[in-house]
């Protein structure tokens, strides 16, 4: 199985690392894929919103057919939505992935592809009402949702329960238990101030409470 992680100028780092880790973890100790590629448009390192530096394994034009592509988000996505040969790549990638997944904002890179059109779909809390604005996907307020063979998932750190609720799917919910455990991701529920009571919070939030 190949993984592919796509990146761009400006991705949140959270959004690529969490499920690279996860995905990482799954394949090296658990069965999982065997190959974890981050894909680029060229080979040039990749300088993320919070000053990462990445470098790609391979660019759009050499990447071989993956199984599996994850789209991250951040403030780079609002660009790379007019980036016709990053909106191709995706495009082309998803008709033979068994499973696309987006982390964030995101989300918009996979409608521009032509991949939301009547799905459900979620997005960062601050972009929910973007997402809404383009009328043809069922935003769903929950931290990670499914239709299909199309996963996305709300804002920076939930990429990392994307990732653990993708694994419980395609290899079993024993798998992902090994990973969560080999992680020591178990979120803490101790909320810090009272954000989390904004009328902008996501719905998912609000019911926690």
């Amino acid at each position: 199985m190949k993984f592919g992680f796509l990146v761009f100028p400006d991705l949140e780092e959270l959004d690529l690392i969490g499920p690279w880790e996860m995905v990482g973890m799954w394949g090296k100790l658990f069965g999982g894929p065997e190959s974890r590629l981050i894909v680029a448009q060229s080979h040039d390192p990749i300088l993320c919103a919070r000053g990462l530096s990445l470098n790609p394994h391979t660019s759009f034009e050499q990447c071989p057919q993956l199984d599996f592509l994850l789209v991250p988000g951040g403030e780079g996505t609002r660009k790379e939505v007019d980036n016709p040969l990053l909106v191709r790549f995706v495009s082309e990638q998803a008709k033979h992935c068994s499973a696309v997944l987006s982390v964030c904002t995101g989300t918009f890179l996979l409608h521009k592809a032509g991949l939301l059109s009547g799905k459900k779909a979620t997005t960062h809390w601050n972009s929910l009402a973007r997402l809404k604005e383009l009328g043809d996907v069922t935003v769903v307020e929950e931290r990670v949702v499914r239709d299909g063979n199309i996963w996305s998932s709300s804002g920076v750190s939930a990429g990392i329960d994307l990732a653990l609720a993708f694994i419980a799917e395609i290899a079993g919910e024993k798998t992902a238990a090994k990973v969560q455990f080999g992680s020591e991701y178990y979120p803490s529920e101790k909320r810090y101030g009272t954000l989390h009571e904004s009328p902008m919070a996501p719905a998912y939030l609000k019911k926690r409470v």
